[in-house]
């Protein structure tokens, strides 16, 4: 796949229309999302929230949202609660999260009586986006721009992880390109500097043993660099001038960032600056979770609920 447009498309021809559960559902933003993807063919939306609050904010939105199956829960946390309990009941294949915490969410999935975490796993945010023209690199110097996707990870699950929860965000990543379609992934574990500099920048450690542990096969065929600082991930031209000779250096598939804040801000920097559409979803569970912003465009909103749909289409690509 090629763009967020190619997630989309493959999303809407697989024949069949996943049930999402979306809870808390009774804000404008979350119910908008939700219909747009059932218009567009994506979903079947399974409402659970607070009716009266529901219907009122759906009321100028679509005039047969009658038509559409709700569960009355008026509690913002019991409503979370049963939209993952629909999922393990085999109710629902995908869950959504309204407005609510990202927290409160992955409490529910994260509880042992729910049954969805995988043995052994984390869970992570994974963002795919279309490349900047720029970015769009091709085989040979005088060849049209190549339109590629890019993943970000972790931009909203783990605050400050250390080097095994690292690994995990990485082969969460990974399964997610692969199911995708990209070929031996390129990854490369961000830092402010290519340089180990130890203790005063831990990350540029933890990126040195993690492109270690990949050439050792921790990753199977992933190419896995690092430390390597943003310009040197993506630009070939900087790449070039410092004389790093990596093979992800300049050609990055996957960005990893050290933590929450730095992912945050690179995220926000590529929707805030280019308006950049991103895909977003939460995976290391048995069901990719669609975790919307109040701020996200609708662009973003459909082709995370379309990123959703293809991963749970691919068993194992969100493990």
């Amino acid at each position: 796949m090629k763009s967020l447009d190619d997630i989309i498309q493959a999303a809407r021809t697989t024949g069949r229309k996943p049930r999402l559960a979306i809870a808390p559902c009774a804000e404008r933003f979350v119910l908008r999302a939700a219909l747009h993807a059932a218009e567009q063919d994506l979903v079947t939306p399974v409402f659970i929230g607070d009716r009266a609050r529901a219907c009122a904010a759906a009321e100028s939105l679509c005039p047969n949202f009658a038509d559409f199956e709700f569960v009355d829960c008026p509690d913002d946390a019991e409503a979370v609660a049963l939209a993952v309990d629909y999922f393990r009941t085999g109710r629902a294949q995908l869950v959504m999260k309204g407005l609510v915490p990202t927290a409160t969410l992955l409490k529910a999935v994260l509880a042992k009586d729910a049954g969805l975490v995988l043995p052994g796993g984390i869970l992570s945010l994974v963002s795919a986006f279309d490349a900047p023209l720029t970015l769009q690199r091709t085989d040979e110097a005088d060849a049209p721009p190549a339109p590629r996707l890019m993943l970000l990870t972790d931009a909203g699950v783990n605050i400050r992880p250390n080097l095994q929860r690292k690994v995990d965000i990485i082969k969460n990543a990974l399964a997610a390109a692969r199911a995708l379609g990209i070929d031996r992934p390129r990854v490369a574990v961000l830092a402010a500097t290519e340089k180990v500099n130890f203790p005063a920048m831990p990350a540029t450690l933890d990126a040195d043993l993690l492109s270690k542990m990949a050439a050792d096969g921790a990753f199977g065929d992933a190419l896995v660099a690092g430390p390597l600082a943003l310009d040197l991930a993506v630009s070939p031209r900087s790449a070039a001038l410092k004389g790093v000779t990596s093979p992800v250096a300049g050609h990055a598939d996957i960005l990893v960032t050290p933590d929450i804040e730095s992912g945050n801000i690179l995220y926000k920097a590529l929707t805030c600056f280019l308006d950049a559409p991103m895909a977003s979803v939460v995976v290391g569970s048995k069901v990719p979770v669609v975790v919307p912003s109040r701020g996200d465009s609708e662009r973003t909103k459909l082709a995370s609920i379309a990123l959703a749909v293809h991963l749970s289409n691919n068993p194992g690509a969100a493990a």
